[in-house]
């Protein structure tokens, strides 16, 4: 139902470094959002709340780092979406925070208007809803409820990040059709900057995980990329 107003998203900065996390919350609070800091995982944890609509991520902090946090959160299967901020910038360091189920990734020095941009780019793919996806996909036991956001086999719900259910729901729209990892990141990671096609295989290992004997439902043609396989078995 639409009450007819706009719920300001609420993001949690999480940081060891005190400057940076007050840096961070000044200038997002200055771009309407309604900031929360952590300087710590185990803080996060306490402070993390349903409503929060975004967590930056630092990796590398003293006890529970980033990337154990996001594991963490994603066993629990909770779909908050997460973007890293860190040091670390090698390749194998991003896709580790997109394996763990990080949605982006900033590496330090970042700038401020950085930072803004990935964040709107992350919360307008993730909480806004696709203009295409306005009602059930249903073959067979499989149900995908673009409303909802929810993937449901038989009886059992799939518990997907929200970038994982948008790359489902994506390749759901044409059954059968193979979309190319260029096609895939031009619609769901539209606004986002520096993703590369090794970023789509570690979302589609990770869906194919979690589909478990049902992971043929997703499949690769060598070369051409991937498609939804509602004739899979």
């Amino acid at each position: 139902m639409n009450t007819g107003h706009t719920k300001t998203p609420k993001i949690l900065v999480v940081d060891d470094e005190v400057v940076i996390c007050e840096v961070l919350e000044f200038n997002l609070a200055n771009e309407g959002y309604e900031i929360t800091c952590a300087h710590s995982a185990e803080e996060a944890l306490k402070k993390l709340s349903p409503d929060h609509s975004l967590i930056l991520l630092d990796v590398m902090m003293g006890g529970i780092s980033g990337y154990k946090l996001a594991e963490a959160l994603r066993l629990k299967n909770n779909p908050v979406p997460i973007i890293f901020l860190t040091a670390k910038d090698t390749e194998n360091d991003m896709l580790t925070g997109f394996s763990v189920g990080g949605d982006d990734y900033i590496s330090k020095p970042f700038s401020i208007k950085e930072v803004i941009v990935r964040v709107k780019a992350v919360l307008k793919r993730t909480c806004g809803t696709p203009e295409k996806f306005d009602r059930k996909f249903i073959s067979d036991d499989i149900v995908i409820d673009f409303e909802l956001k929810e993937l449901l086999i038989g009886n059992e719900k799939i518990a997907l990040t929200k970038t994982e259910f948008e790359l489902v729901a994506f390749l759901s729209e044409n059954p059968d059709r193979i979309y190319s990892r260029d096609e895939i990141i031009e619609r769901v990671w539209k606004d986002t900057p520096y993703i590369t096609e090794r970023t789509v295989d570690v979302h589609i290992t990770r869906i194919r995980k979690k589909l478990g004997n049902r992971a043929s439902l997703i499949s690769n043609r060598a070369g051409f990329g991937y498609r939804f396989n509602i004739s899979s078995p």
